[in-house]
């Protein structure tokens, strides 16, 4: 049995941690390294690092705030935000990130996820896919969740583990920030898949961890606000999920 993953995010503007709702109405959250340590020393089994403005910027990475954040992990760190090329993984990695994510850029030239893929190894790869309800659609926006795209969630994440993807971290927009549980449904509809699906958008209870992994298929669960506001404790959440005959990696 695969162990499930708890994996607090740090959305990233102008070198601090943000976190709206429904990918709006940002609000500051804190230093992305003291939030960093702090989830490293908590027992989170890894961090996903988001330059969220990066591409609708159309610049890089910050690489200063990177490396502070890189310092204090000793837990996989997966970076996104900015990167449009092989370069850009190249020098992400070099800054300390074990795996990258692209989202616009898969979308936009879906061949580079093919090239990280054979460059570097499938397991370097996350795609991220960000989704919205459109009646009984599920449709792939990109570019923060402002440009649609014309491709339904089912058939973009076929496309991309055929090109090479290892890991697809899926949103909910519509449940992003609203702390009311994952949308469940959602991710039963990828339950074929061939890849790990971390799962993201909604979380505000232990019991919304619980469900999400007893429900589906997922082997990853991610959230922002509730940990950074200490709603939720790393450890007290992994401690309910063992009670519960979760497979986690839990230490008292």
């Amino acid at each position: 049995m695969l162990t499930k993953r708890i994996i607090p995010c740090l959305d990233i503007k102008d070198g601090r941690v943000v976190k709206g709702v429904n990918f709006r109405s940002l609000r500051d959250e804190g230093s992305p390294a003291d939030l960093a340590k702090k989830y490293n020393e908590m027992g989170a089994d890894e961090i996903v690092f988001l330059d969220i403005s990066a591409t609708e910027e159309s610049r890089e990475t910050i690489k200063s705030t990177l490396e502070e954040v890189a310092k204090e992990v000793f837990i996989p760190l997966t970076v996104g935000g900015g990167i449009s090329k092989l370069d850009d993984v190249s020098r992400l990695l070099d800054l300390g990130a074990d795996k990258v994510a692209i989202n616009s850029a898969a979308v936009k030239h879906p061949a580079l996820i093919e090239q990280i893929s054979k460059k570097y190894g499938a397991q370097c790869v996350v795609v991220s896919i960000d989704v919205k309800r459109e009646g009984e659609n599920l449709i792939v926006y990109t570019h923060g969740g402002k440009k649609r795209t014309e491709y339904s969630l089912s058939s973009w994440a076929k496309k991309v583990i055929d090109l090479g993807a290892g890991e697809l971290l899926i949103t909910s927009i519509d449940n992003d920030g609203m702390q009311m549980g994952f949308d469940t449904n959602l991710y039963q509809t990828l339950s074929g898949l061939s890849v790990p699906v971390i799962a993201s958008g909604g979380a505000g209870r232990n019991e919304d961890f619980l469900r999400v992994f007893n429900e589906t298929n997922v082997t990853g669960a991610l959230a922002a606000s509730i940990f950074h506001r200490d709603i939720i404790s790393i450890k007290d959440l992994k401690k309910y999920l063992q009670e519960n005959e979760v497979n986690v990696r839990y230490e008292i």
